[in-house]
């Protein structure tokens, strides 16, 4: 390979986001300077969060600048390198963006530069190891503080984190209720992942369900939707019930300002607490968190589950997958292979 493909970020969207917003170009390799490192990504992550990211906005990260590749996690693999603690041939994680190739100054990349054990698998890297199982790890056990023989809700069940975060409250001894779009998924939560019970949002009413699928209400609320679900969910909370708040999918795509929930009274009246978090404030304690995913990982007490797709070209389309409902699991894109 003699050139670098990229896709940029060339219109910001207004609605769903289409293969219009980006152009794909193809450019010279770049070398990597004093200290840096060249890597060659192999699988880009995909996830909610890069929608907000294309909006020209403050957040807790700079919005990706029209012209740029698009921002992406990703595993890749050292082809170059001026950094003793990198060699030729390291699989690393780091935000490679959409594009073959990245220079990296380990010092200075946005989420850092990582090596990964060979003896874990690389997607795990970017799924259950990676951000999406941190952020169900410390949302769920730093904000929804969950304790045994109560009842966890969560929306967007079937996803990346709402899987990993459902599961923690299994294990931790709680009845877990996921609220999923379609047979498929309900399924995979229910035979698979060991939820309690689920709620197809696709094909019954949501506040009725959480009344059947919940008889002791709601004490711990993980929300990946926001909107319509969120209010359901406030319908049903306990006493001292804790909602968190860790994204609002349903309102990505939107080109009007979505109403909030009209029930938020409810907070107050059942003395409740809802709490939004990134979780870039935890990254000082990532360590913890993997080592204790990956425990339950190898004594069989979690699973997880990634959605591959394939080719370079399909780069644009796959992040529509995540508004589409299409995945099941984390949304992964393999570009090449480890050489």
């Amino acid at each position: 390979m003699n050139t670098n493909r990229q896709w940029l970020l060339s219109k910001r969207p207004h609605g769903m986001v289409s293969e219009d917003n980006f152009t794909f170009q193809e450019v010279p390799i770049p070398r990597p300077g004093a200290g840096e490192v060249l890597v060659r990504n192999l699988f880009l992550s995909f996830d909610p969060t890069q929608r907000g990211w294309m909006e020209d906005r403050e957040s807790y990260l700079p919005p990706v600048q029209l012209g740029e590749p698009m921002r992406a996690g990703s595993i890749g693999q050292v082809t170059e390198s001026n950094n003793p603690d990198f060699q030729v041939g390291d699989i690393v994680q780091t935000t490679g963006g959409w594009q073959d190739f990245i220079v990296v100054d380990p010092g200075q990349a946005v989420m850092g530069l990582t090596k990964i054990p060979s003896e874990i698998p690389p997607e795990m890297m970017l799924s259950v190891l990676g951000v999406t199982g941190l952020t169900a790890y410390f949302g769920l056990l730093d904000l929804g503080e969950p304790k045994t023989g109560e009842t966890v809700l969560v929306s967007g069940a079937a996803g990346a984190t709402g899987s990993v975060a459902g599961q923690i409250a299994r294990i931790k001894g709680c009845r877990v209720v996921g609220i999923a779009g379609g047979p498929e998924k309900c399924a995979w939560l229910k035979d698979t992942a060991g939820f309690d019970d689920v709620i197809d949002y696709k094909h019954e009413d949501v506040n009725q369900a959480i009344s059947r699928t919940c008889p002791n209400k709601v004490d711990v609320f993980f929300d990946n939707v926001g909107g319509n679900i969120l209010e359901a969910a406030l319908n049903h909370i306990n006493m001292r019930a804790r909602v968190v708040l860790c994204g609002g999918i349903s309102a990505y795509n939107a080109t009007e300002p979505v109403p909030g929930p009209v029930n938020l009274m409810n907070l107050v009246i059942m003395r409740a607490r809802m709490e939004g978090f990134i979780v870039i404030d935890y990254m000082h304690r990532a360590q913890e968190a993997i080592i204790e995913l990956l425990g339950w990982i190898q004594n069989g007490e979690l699973i997880y589950q990634v959605d591959v797709q394939e080719g370079f070209e399909n780069i644009p389309n796959t992040l529509n997958r995540l508004f589409t409902g299409k995945n099941l699991g984390k949304q992964l894109l393999k570009i090449a292979d480890p050489q």
